[in-house]
């Protein structure tokens, strides 16, 4: 069995955000984690590899030192990582991102594609699903628990207050939560191997049938109108007032908000 992981270097927010001048995420100038979905993902993968002895592939797409992410993952028990990065890449929305990691997924073996729900740097939960139908492949989203039986995948699927069982023939793409699991940490033995291991690099030219029109910012159908960092809460309102007082005045309030 052979299993592709997507996996991405986000920002780590508790270190706050920058932009560039065109509204983009300066990723260059803020420290990085592996987005938590992917982790869990990863970690399905891996049990995959305990269980079945699938071979583990990690992919990402980002700037050179989004190698790191993927030495991370091969320290976790990963196979190989292959980084798509390319200046015409930079800038790319979501359509964009699924169209590069469906061009660099066309060139490798998988029966199994698993991608994080979402990255916690957009939160759209839109380029696994996007992938999939880019490569014309099924997919079943929200995993929350999954198992391989014979040549398919039966997925937890999280919904509301419940969930679906699914099942779907492989080749297939599954998008797991991070409650799906709890990723496994980096070994020694792992983090040697890591720093031995050979990163394959994949620009523009690798990917496989991709157009131009449809890659980096001049490709990406969704544009930035406004970011910023954490909004500021005001200073608020200061009272001095005794305990019967305080509540008439909090009651108000509250009913002033249409909470009460």
């Amino acid at each position: 069995m052979k299993v592709v992981v997507c996996i991405k270097q986000v920002p780590d927010t508790k270190g706050g955000v920058k932009f560039n001048p065109d509204g983009t995420l300066d990723r260059a100038a803020m420290m990085t984690i592996m987005n938590p979905d992917d982790k869990a993902g990863l970690e399905a993968a891996l049990r995959l590899k305990d269980q079945y002895g699938a071979e583990v592939t990690v992919l990402t797409m980002g700037l050179p030192k989004a190698e790191d992410v993927l030495r991370e993952a091969i320290a976790m028990g990963a196979d190989k990582g292959v980084l798509v990065t390319d200046r015409v890449l930079g800038g790319a929305d979501t359509w964009a991102t699924s169209q590069t990691l469906a061009g660099a997924l066309r060139n490798m073996e998988y029966d199994l594609i698993i991608t994080g729900r979402q990255a916690i740097d957009g939160d759209t939960a839109q380029v696994g699903p996007q992938i999939s139908e880019h490569l014309h492949i099924p997919v079943i989203s929200y995993a929350q628990n999954l198992k391989v039986e014979g040549d398919s995948v039966i997925v937890e699927r999280q919904f509301d207050d419940r969930y679906h069982v699914l099942k779907a023939k492989m080749p297939c793409l599954i998008t797991a939560l991070a409650e799906l699991n709890e990723p496994r940490y980096m070994t020694p033995g792992g983090i040697f191997d890591a720093c031995k291991a050979e990163i394959t690099v994949w620009g523009r030219a690798d990917l496989k049938d991709v157009d131009d029109s449809n890659l980096g910012l001049k490709g990406s159908p969704t544009q930035i109108a406004k970011a910023s960092d954490k909004v500021r809460k005001g200073v608020g309102e200061k009272v001095t007032l005794d305990p019967a007082e305080a509540v008439d005045y909090i009651v108000g309030k509250l009913k002033e908000k249409h909470v009460i």
